[in-house]
């Protein structure tokens, strides 16, 4: 493999089609070496990687959102995980049968409220970080790998951990694909949420991963509210 190849494969690796012969182009005109030429790509490539950095929401969707959400959403998958264990054990194999009691409807009401938040958090954080969402992933997945790794309860599987995986990925691919979210509906889900999380407000220090989770839903509404004042805004100019 010449010395050019090399510079084409990690130019091809690195950049966009369009960027990467444009870039191959001009390094062809000026004959520089081919250390100098692998040189321009690798800097090129880093520094269209480093642009989104320097806006603050990529920082907030992987250290602010990813990262302490994912935590807390394994916690409450672990919770959910042993109530359902504790109640079926205690309900259908001893009693033959399962009735309908509070314990139920609140362990329905837990996973009803990890869905929201799960899915709200993945849609924030795929909205955010569009172009730096690899690192957002990243973020989540350490602690879960981390966390699986260490987790030994006998009667749980360490897979419990990952309950809230799917619609928070549902909600990554919903964000990365949406705009936005229209007022009406992002004002129902944030207001839904918000009231599923009254009964947890009774247990001692419960507000706090309580609001960290519920403030992505809150996140859609502000973003859903400034779109529609900026489209009442342009309406008069566009008749």
């Amino acid at each position: 493999m010449t010395g050019w190849t090399v510079v084409e494969v990690v130019a091809s690796r690195l950049l966009e089609r369009n960027e990467c012969e444009a870039v191959l182009g001009d390094l062809a005109e000026t004959r520089e070496s081919t250390w100098s030429a692998l040189l321009n790509v690798m800097g090129l490539a880093f520094r269209r990687k480093a642009t989104p950095w320097r806006t603050l929401a990529p920082w907030v969707a992987a250290f602010g959102l990813a990262l302490p959400c994912s935590l807390l959403l394994m916690g409450l998958s672990v919770s959910i995980s042993a109530t359902y264990v504790r109640l079926f054990n205690t309900t259908v194999l001893k009693n033959s049968g399962l009735t309908l009691g509070p314990g139920v409807a609140m362990l329905i009401w837990n996973v009803i409220l990890l869905i929201g938040w799960a899915w709200t958090g993945g849609f924030v954080m795929g909205s955010l970080s569009r172009k730096t969402i690899r690192i957002s992933v990243l973020m989540s997945s350490v602690p879960c790998v981390f966390c699986m790794a260490r987790f030994h309860v006998e009667s749980l599987s360490r897979f419990c951990l990952l309950l809230f995986l799917i619609p928070a990925a549902w909600g990554v691919y919903r964000g990365l694909r949406l705009t936005r979210i229209h007022l009406p509906a992002a004002l129902v889900l944030a207001l839904g949420i918000t009231l599923l999380t009254i009964p947890m407000w009774r247990n001692p220090g419960a507000w706090l991963p309580n609001w960290a989770l519920s403030w992505p839903a809150w996140y859609l509404v502000l973003t859903a509210w400034r779109s529609s004042r900026r489209a009442e805004d342009t309406q008069p100019l566009a008749t």
